[in-house]
């Protein structure tokens, strides 16, 4: 695991994160990314009740919300500073937020026509039974959709996201679907303008019967005990992964400043 691959890391990631965390998603997480990747969720009826995990400020909830009753999207993050800070968005006033763990949804089975997550999987611990639960709370015909990074193509990028947080392979993601017992999956590769080759994936896949195989409890919590030793570990961690992400943001800079440049 990623050193900020920890719920109790991740949170405290984004506590900082969070101050600053809309002038840097831009970078990474356009608007064109984003109406590519919604397109695969089938957001075609206002009606639908939608969940979205890791939402942070949402920015993805706004895509969301132009095609489904903002009353009926329900925005869940660990984070309550991410979370906070999405209430500066107008359009999302009427939408429910929600402290929750995308381990351990805090919903009945069935609850749901569509699941978003972006931007989120990078963090989970345990994305196989993340990805379960996005299952299990899905109505059947359910379609839920989850946009990740892949391996970046850049030395320097690639070395600092082997530290930071979880890069999949696009392998990765089919499996985990197939896995967690969903259908008709389709996979498109998003990339903001100045990155070479593909920086993340969006993957959909649709719940077509309610089977699906267990799974264990999540090995982690943000809200377990900190004994001594663990104290010492998440420090340890979150220092080391923290400058890793601080650093991947001049880096993508850069590299977009020499594609301009036509470098």
């Amino acid at each position: 695991m990623r050193l900020i691959q920890h719920k109790k890391e991740a949170y405290w990631f984004y506590r900082f994160l969070s101050l600053v965390y809309d002038r840097v998603n831009p970078l990474f997480w356009t608007e064109d990314m984003r109406a590519g990747a919604l397109a695969l969720a089938r957001l075609d009826d206002r009606g639908l009740d939608t969940l979205d995990v890791g939402a942070g400020t949402g920015f993805t909830t706004e895509g969301v919300v132009a095609h489904v009753e903002a009353g009926r999207v329900v925005m869940l993050d660990q984070s309550p500073h991410q979370l906070e800070r999405s209430q500066r968005r107008a359009a999302l006033e009427q939408c429910r937020r929600l402290l929750g763990d995308a381990e351990a949804l805090p919903f009945a089975d069935a609850s749901f026509d569509r699941y978003v997550s972006a931007g989120s999987i990078e963090y989970w611990p345990d994305p196989q039974r993340a990805i379960a639960e996005a299952h299990r709370v899905l109505r059947t015909g359910g379609v839920a959709l989850i946009v990740g990074p892949v391996p970046p193509p850049y030395r320097l990028a690639r070395a600092l996201a082997r530290v930071w947080m979880l890069f999949p392979a696009e392998a990765e993601y089919r499996e985990w679907f197939e896995r967690a017992g969903f259908d008709e999956i389709r996979i498109v590769a998003l990339k903001p303008d100045w990155h070479r080759g593909a920086y993340a994936v969006a993957i959909a896949g649709t719940k077509v019967r309610d089977s699906a195989p267990p799974l264990p409890a999540p090995a982690e919590s943000v809200d377990e005990p900190m004994t001594l030793r663990r104290r010492a570990l998440f420090a340890a961690r979150f220092a080391v992964g923290s400058a890793a992400g601080a650093l991947f943001i001049p880096v993508a800079i850069l590299v977009r400043a020499l594609r301009r440049l036509g470098r």
